[in-house]
């Protein structure tokens, strides 16, 4: 009689425990999280949308396909860059489909930049993201396209050199000066671009 008492009450203290942590970790705390961000960092805490015109183009946490000789192209993306089955082909060092996706990756890139010398691309624009949807490459990726995005928009010698100071400008270092590498964001690069006159 004893031990059904004491575990009616044990089972009591549980169910109660249980729908407070139930209030508290999936109530209480997410409100107040969603809070805090919303107050100290609004535009990281709604996705980093990027608006122009009050329209949303997108995030800047997100690769878009570009693929017009006019814009700055992203690195590849095995998913197409669509964000809902995100990920990588999952080909290994040794596949045969992967070395020959890098070899026409590497023929695009090159010929449609003018580059004669394929061997020292940036490994960003011959290989895809581990996600498919990385959204910056390095600055020299982007200044090796420069050429192209110049002849394609027929821009003058002034307007070239405002395309390689906005590469410059739109650079990002290394989170805390040491972790990363440094890049620039592909979409936030296009959307500067077509601003140049």
């Amino acid at each position: 009689m004893f031990n059904i008492l004491n575990m009616k009450t044990q089972i009591i203290v549980a169910l109660k425990f249980l729908f407070i942590m139930t209030i508290l970790t999936g109530l209480v705390y997410p409100l107040i999280m969603t809070g805090v961000a919303q107050i100290t960092f609004p535009s990281k805490a709604n996705g980093s949308l990027i608006r122009k015109d009050d329209k949303i183009m997108g995030s800047s946490l997100i690769s878009q396909k570009f693929d017009s000789t006019i814009y700055f192209w992203s690195r590849p993306s095995a998913i197409d860059y669509n964000p809902i089955p995100s990920g990588a082909s999952n080909y290994g060092p040794t596949s045969e489909k992967l070395k020959k996706q890098k070899e026409a990756w590497s023929h695009t890139f090159a010929v449609k930049n003018l580059l004669t010398d394929t061997s020292s691309l940036p490994k960003e624009m011959i290989s895809a993201s581990g996600s498919g949807l990385d959204p910056d490459i390095s600055p020299e990726a982007a200044i090796l396209q420069v050429n192209r995005v110049a002849l394609y928009r027929k821009y003058n010698d002034s307007q070239k050199q405002k395309l390689v100071s906005l590469i410059k400008n739109l650079t990002e270092e290394p989170q805390f000066l040491i972790f990363g590498e440094r890049r620039i964001n592909v979409f936030k690069l296009n959307l500067a671009l077509d601003k140049i006159e």
